[in-house]
């Protein structure tokens, strides 16, 4: 009797301890397919330059004095001409000087939910077995916008993950992680927007492959910290962008405490973040 009320005891200990982290709640669902936030595009000019405007020259006094002595008519007739020729000279000015700014639209590229994913992989000790975790979702948007022919004016938009999604290969694991360490009750998004873009090449083409970097702010849960992520883009297609994007966190830096549970120990603070997107042209 007393092995058994042990065995009860321990029992209630367990499920109080597992309820506490969250593993056996239910998590938040998402509130919906994820939608990328629109991109505000900077436009940018081509300039062209200016024509010399034509400078005409002042008729000589020689020439007043030829006409005077000419006949009324005759005279009437050159200063006619040379009205004309002044309004056509200012016509052409104009003309040259609106062509002088070329707006250039970049075209603008989605990521595409449900044909792109994201996920997290770290290292843990599991009832003694050393395992990877690997969390992952197809609920990622952002946009990006950009001329190939001028790749110095790319834009990136805030990149959207989220969170209530990320499952891993075991539903009390799923719970804990969103329960208890990305709390995504509260916090339903993961985003990350970029404040720079470095070493892109001046241009690509069809099938070329590039690689950059992206400077940004990652959020995580209620923690904003710097980040930069290595990419490697494909240029598919005029209407098509694939590429893959990856960083390293931290998880103390980020405050992503892992809870206390029977079998799980060693887990590892660095946590890698990959991004896998296919990105397509928007329509007008």
């Amino acid at each position: 009797m007393k092995r058994i009320l042990s065995f009860v005891i321990m029992g209630i200990l367990i499920i109080s301890a597992l309820s506490s982290c969250g593993l056996l709640t239910e998590p938040e669902v998402a509130s919906g397919p994820i939608e990328a936030i629109p991109l505000e595009i900077e436009s940018s000019a081509e300039t062209t330059p200016e024509s010399t405007e034509e400078v005409m020259e002042p008729v000589s006094d020689e020439t007043d004095e030829s006409i005077a002595d000419e006949p009324v008519a005759e005279a009437t007739a050159i200063a006619t001409e040379e009205s004309a020729e002044v309004e056509t000279t200012e016509a052409t000015t104009e003309d040259q000087s609106a062509e002088t700014t070329t707006s250039i639209a970049p075209t603008v590229y989605a990521i595409v939910p449900g044909e792109s994913t994201v996920r997290f992989e770290l290292d843990e000790d599991l009832r003694g077995s050393r395992i990877t975790v690997v969390g992952e979702t197809d609920q990622v948007a952002g946009e990006m916008a950009f001329d190939l022919s001028n790749l110095a004016d790319t834009q990136i938009g805030t990149i959207q993950i989220n969170a209530r999604t990320l499952l891993t290969d075991n539903n009390f694991r799923n719970r804990a992680i969103q329960n208890d360490i990305l709390r995504t009750g509260a916090f339903e998004f993961i985003t990350f927007t970029p404040t720079a873009i470095n070493d892109l090449p001046e241009s690509a083409t069809v099938g070329d492959t590039v690689t950059f970097s992206i400077d940004g702010d990652l959020t995580i849960r209620d923690t904003t910290l710097p980040a930069t992520f290595d990419i490697t883009a494909t240029v598919v297609s005029a209407e098509q962008i694939d590429g893959s994007a990856s960083t390293v966190i931290n998880r103390e830096a980020f405050d992503l405490s892992i809870p206390s549970v029977p079998n799980v120990a060693n887990v590892e603070e660095e946590v890698e973040l990959y991004i896998d997107f296919v990105a397509r042209a928007k329509s007008e």
